[in-house]
């Protein structure tokens, strides 16, 4: 990624490669907000120095889950041997089952994640797991009025601002997020929501 002697496409290439390893919003949702928080233009030879900001910021907050991490394991390892081998639940948020986690949206509807810096993210995700009480939706801060999404069982609330499962289905099932905006990951990963400025697209459906 910071090697500029390599192809650019090599380059890109190799940030997917760190996201299949760390993307707090999930592969596809977390390469998207990349490319709109570190500008990565849809003509990367405008501007290869944006690549070096999205790994940048994808470094960064790997560095404090590293470390949240560590302390876990450690705090396991303890409990373990004080006869506690049960996991607290819900789990680290890290540890959450997508399909089963508030945030599954983002992995159906890539585009509705938080607009927060990943390493914001990180904070604030193990600032909660410390038990502290931050307003607004867990995942983003929103303090919006939720939106409501009928399932055919009943409604589901979901935060205006990242599609965060504030209140799930009362029948206790997970239902789908049938996208805002219909795409394909070959679209995405071409970025064909942004333009060759750094800038989104106005031309593109989303917008």
């Amino acid at each position: 990624m910071h090697d500029a002697g390599l192809p650019v496409h090599r380059r890109h290439s190799a940030l997917r490669t760190c996201l299949t390893v760390f993307a707090p919003y999930g592969l596809r949702a977390t390469y998207h907000h990349l490319t709109l928080s570190a500008a990565i233009p849809r003509r990367l030879e405008a501007d290869p120095d944006s690549l070096v900001r999205a790994v940048e910021e994808l470094h960064e907050a790997r560095v404090l889950w590293l470390a949240r991490t560590e302390e876990y394991a450690a705090q396991r390892r303890a409990e373990k041997r004080a006869g506690r081998r049960a996991v607290a639940n819900p789990p680290p948020w890290w540890l959450r089952s997508w399909s089963e986690s508030p945030n599954r949206s983002w992995y159906e509807d890539p585009f509705r994640h938080p607009s927060l810096r990943l390493p914001e993210y990180v904070r604030r995700q193990n600032a909660l797991l410390d038990g502290a009480d931050l307003p607004g939706c867990p995942a983003c801060g929103d303090e919006g009025p939720p939106l409501s999404h009928f399932t055919g069982h009943g409604w589901v609330e979901l935060c205006a601002g990242c599609a965060w499962v504030l209140a799930p289905c009362p029948c206790g099932q997970r239902h789908p997020v049938v996208p805002e905006t219909p795409y394909n990951w070959t679209g995405l990963w071409r970025r064909a929501h942004m333009g060759n400025d750094g800038l989104p697209n106005p031309h593109w459906p989303g917008r």
